[in-house]
């Protein structure tokens, strides 16, 4: 059932191409109005962050803490510092959930290593949980269990204080949290649709070659695993949007 457009969805965007993707058509379809914020050349501020009804804050090649040399994303972690505060549904994406972790006072650090490409991960305990009624975030994930997502990060976030951690794979213990239903970080990508990968591979085609990692490689799960993955996606993503209480505007 698409519902009557009542309500807005910022997205805070670094890279053209990371855009919502998959997530696009779900927030039209449940009344949400989208529009983008292109970071790096628009400014942020706290009262731009507070005012939609959903702020998502998507992926990008840069780190949470190269302030110097990009400083807009100085602007961009108070802004998201204030729409957490307040309560306010918000979405981290990658580097998107990193600002949200610093936000709430996380160390983000790079690792020295990279994981790019489809790959399962492994749910925690309250990522798996599918209890009935249950009042946060942790159930959301479980679409997700054996499902091969898109991972592209070398950074990682600390859990925040508060928050609740839901997913993890073997070269990065932390994949996503939660703090209650309104506010969820996901280190992964499953907004990407896999049908405009190519878009990808030619926007992160100096990182692919540095990391030694053939493009082929992800060409080819893209379309062996990216229809699963798709389809989870958008039953993850379709919980928790239905979780979220329609908020109040500041």
């Amino acid at each position: 059932m698409t519902h009557p457009i009542t309500r807005d969805a910022l997205a805070i965007r670094h890279v053209p191409f990371e855009d919502l993707g998959l997530l696009e058509p779900l927030l039209r379809a449940r009344g949400y109005r989208t529009s983008y914020l292109d970071v790096p050349v628009e400014p942020v501020t706290p009262e731009t962050a507070l005012e939609p009804d959903l702020l998502v804050v998507l992926g990008g090649p840069v780190g949470v803490y190269e302030t110097e040399a990009y400083p807009f994303l100085g602007a961009e972690r108070e802004a998201i510092a204030a729409r957490v505060r307040a309560g306010r549904p918000t979405l981290g994406v990658c580097l998107g959930a990193q600002l949200v972790a610093a936000a709430l006072g996380a160390d983000v650090v790079a690792t020295g290593r990279k994981e790019i490409g489809y790959a399962p991960l492994t749910l925690t305990t309250e990522g798996r949980d599918t209890t009935e009624g249950r009042d946060t975030a942790g159930s959301v994930l479980a679409p997700l269990d054996g499902v091969r997502v898109l991972h592209w990060h070398g950074d990682q976030f600390a859990i925040p204080e508060g928050a609740v951690r839901l997913a993890e794979t073997p070269g990065f213990p932390n994949q996503a949290f939660a703090i209650g239903s309104h506010v969820l970080g996901l280190q992964f990508h499953l907004e990407a649709d896999h049908t405009q990968i190519e878009r990808w591979l030619v926007g992160h085609a100096h990182e692919l070659a540095s990391a030694g990692i053939d493009p082929n490689g992800i060409r080819s799960d893209a379309a062996a695993y990216g229809p699963a993955l798709a389809e989870a996606a958008g039953r993850t993503f379709d919980r928790w949007l239905g979780q979220l209480v329609d908020p109040v505007r500041p």
